[in-house]
């Protein structure tokens, strides 16, 4: 099994990019930790969770039918007390797909705290110690004005994330997310079954094109803010 620790990079890993992810465990998580690990192009992914997890749990799978497995780092933190674990933000790219829904949160502050100030925090803190690159999942509809809670919550921590000084950002805009997600959400179940009503720019996306388009744009690493609409997320492989 990885250790569950950073360990120094050899001179090959060292040449390609370290990458930090939270919300791995997610439907958007999941399917870029994976992506991460079976590119040849990525060094060493270290992924932050808040209880201790196996690496069979965390990818699903049998880790030896894992593509790249050996370059996964598992490290369970206190997201309460991210500043106490400043060894792992030691990164050239950070990922945040952290997310939960309101009912899940059971309050509007305590989604706030998972869908903003979690991911903000683990930002400032990677890019306070190098990192350039950055990818986030944010959602469709997202603005800091909006006055929908959800929308004005990502589009908060959108604008907050802008002002850090990243060489390059990728920011998903999804809208529904199409996937095997391990818990059961009866209103996301409806809203695919009904996605094809919608318009196209709303119309559920499958979490592996999300993940796929920001993996490419990030590799891509054209400098400034890109941000992936749920349109062009759609098109992705």
């Amino acid at each position: 099994m990885p250790a569950s620790h950073p360990d120094p990079l050899d001179r090959t890993e060292a040449r390609r990019p370290t990458v930090l992810l939270v919300g791995g465990t997610g439907l958007v998580g999941h399917e870029l930790l994976c992506r991460l690990l079976a590119d040849p192009d990525i060094g060493e992914v270290r992924a932050l969770v808040r209880r201790p997890v196996s690496a069979e749990a965390l990818l699903r799978i049998a880790p030896q039918a894992m593509p790249g497995v050996g370059k996964l780092r598992i490290g369970v933190i206190d997201f309460e007390r991210l500043a106490q674990h400043t060894e792992w933000f030691d990164a050239d790219w950070v990922a945040s797909t952290l997310g939960t829904t309101i009912a899940q949160a059971g309050s509007r502050p305590a989604f706030r705290r998972v869908d903003l100030d979690y991911p903000l925090e683990v930002m400032q803190l990677a890019r306070a110690q190098g990192a350039q690159r950055a990818l986030l999942v944010s959602a469709v509809g997202a603005r800091a004005t909006s006055r929908v809670f959800y929308n004005r919550v990502k589009g908060e921590l959108e604008e907050a994330v802008r002002e850090l000084g990243f060489e390059h950002v990728s920011v998903a805009q999804p809208s529904l997310l199409a996937g095997a997600r391990p818990t059961f959400r009866l209103g996301e179940r409806v809203g695919l079954a009904l996605g094809w009503l919608m318009p196209a720019p709303y119309k559920p996306v499958a979490a592996s094109q999300v993940a796929a388009g920001l993996l490419a744009s990030a590799k891509a690493g054209e400098p400034g803010w890109h941000v992936l609409t749920n349109t062009a997320l759609r098109g992705m492989g």
